[in-house]
């Protein structure tokens, strides 16, 4: 007889359950093993990235069972917001989907439809050929499909700033995540995370979120700015990248053992 699945927590689960802000990373090597070695690490969120990191599906679906047995929530980033793209993401076992640079409440409403079955969404269905169902081995999925999965959009221009009540309003979005660094360059402050314009443009969207009742999270690698949006609110924040860390921690064994480097700090975020 096969064995009989039930599918871990999605990220909404996590984040309604949660008593305290959620802490998280991302994964952009993409590297299995360096998935597992973050999922390890006690935080609670590993994102892996597809837009910004050199993944295709297969080493997606391989960071994903890397990190299936540990207890830190995987969400993954599409490339873009595109129907077809979420499908296989979704068919490979993602349950947790971020979709960058959602500007609109129509974008909004058609990535919560790509995440769905009909004939509340256009998600293709293919769920005994793929992981997502644990090829027909999760009892009823197609008709419990839409409650194991999670959609978080991110808001990263000065127009989605704009739009943010409402996106937060849209029935399926789980979630927002503010990018300062997109948003800083969409302000005209290219770099420049922590202008002042930004930091208020940034709580902004967790005070509309909150209003919503939707949780918003921020990308803060710079811990001092992470407390401050935790204090104004921020559900999660993810405070670093494998490969952020690997530069920084290999800068400083240079700085150590062969003198220091003369270049200014690298930024605070990505």
């Amino acid at each position: 007889m096969p064995i009989r699945l039930d599918p871990a927590p999605t990220f909404a689960d996590r984040l309604r359950s949660a008593d305290r802000a959620l802490v998280g990373m991302w994964s952009c090597a993409g590297s299995p093993l360096v998935a597992e070695i973050c999922a390890g690490s006690g935080l609670d969120i590993v994102l892996i990235d597809g837009e910004h990191s050199p993944v295709n599906l297969e080493s997606i679906l391989a960071q994903l069972q890397a990190v299936a047995p540990y207890p830190a929530v995987p969400v993954v980033r599409a490339p873009f917001g595109e129907p077809v793209v979420l499908k296989q993401l979704l068919d490979l076992g993602a349950q947790n989907i971020l979709v960058p640079m959602v500007d609109s409440v129509s974008h909004a409403e058609a990535m919560v439809r790509a995440v769905r079955y009909p004939p509340h969404g256009v998600r293709g269905v293919g769920s005994a050929l793929a992981r997502s169902s644990r090829w027909s081995r999760i009892p009823d999925y197609l008709a419990r499909a839409d409650d194991l999965v999670s959609l978080t959009v991110q808001i990263e221009t000065a127009d989605a700033v704009g739009e943010a009540a409402a996106i937060a309003a849209v029935d399926g979005v789980d979630a927002l995540l503010v990018g300062p660094a997109d948003l800083a360059a969409s302000l005209g402050l290219l770099g420049q995370q922590n202008h002042p314009d930004v930091v208020a443009a940034v709580e902004g969207v967790i005070a509309a979120g909150r209003a919503a009742g939707t949780p918003v999270g921020v990308n803060a690698f710079d811990p001092a700015t992470a407390d401050r949006y935790v204090a104004a609110g921020a559900a999660y924040v993810l405070v670093g990248a494998d490969v952020t860390l690997l530069a920084r921690a290999s800068e400083a064994l240079a700085d150590r053992f062969i003198g220091a480097a003369t270049d200014s700090a690298p930024p605070a975020s990505y």
